[in-house]
């Protein structure tokens, strides 16, 4: 030790307990604990989130198209199949099974209801609006999710 120059503490330590001092929130390069942060449960080297504000970044996120190597896909996996729709409407029509297959369950179970108190007649339906599924008409353009159909 040099006996010339007292012994003053470092700037980095506090003389009463030899840590170093509080950081101010925020202030890059300080030590110690984020002002109003508990040390035990805050993230080294994070900025403290302010309130009223969004802490996640604004980075755009690539559409999982773009994923694939040929780009995106031709047609949407999820869509489901006009033919089908439409043959289910000709021959299961009275059952509501195309309404049912499109995902719309209340004129499905009403379909069925109809079909019951008019001891068949109310088949018809069912058979029109296969017909009207197969001819492209647009009300039936798309599924109860407004997908459109797939050919």
């Amino acid at each position: 030790m040099n006996e010339s120059q007292p012994d003053e503490p470092r700037p980095e330590e506090t003389p009463e307990t030899g840590a170093a001092p509080e950081g101010i929130a925020g202030e890059p390069g300080t030590t110690g604990p984020q002002s109003g942060a508990n040390p035990s449960t805050a993230l080294p080297n994070y900025p403290p989130v302010i309130p009223g504000t969004d802490p996640t970044p604004a980075t755009p996120v690539a559409p999982a198209a773009d994923a694939y190597p040929g780009g995106p896909l031709p047609y949407d996996p999820q869509a489901k199949s006009r033919l089908t729709a439409g043959l289910l409407g000709i021959f299961l029509g009275g059952f509501g099974v195309h309404r049912f297959y499109l995902g719309y369950t209340g004129i499905g179970l009403l379909q069925i209801f109809l079909t019951l108190i008019t001891f068949g007649y109310g088949a018809l339906w069912g058979i029109v609006e296969g017909i009207m599924i197969l001819s492209k008409a647009r009300p039936f353009a798309t599924d109860a999710l407004g997908r459109p159909l797939r050919d």
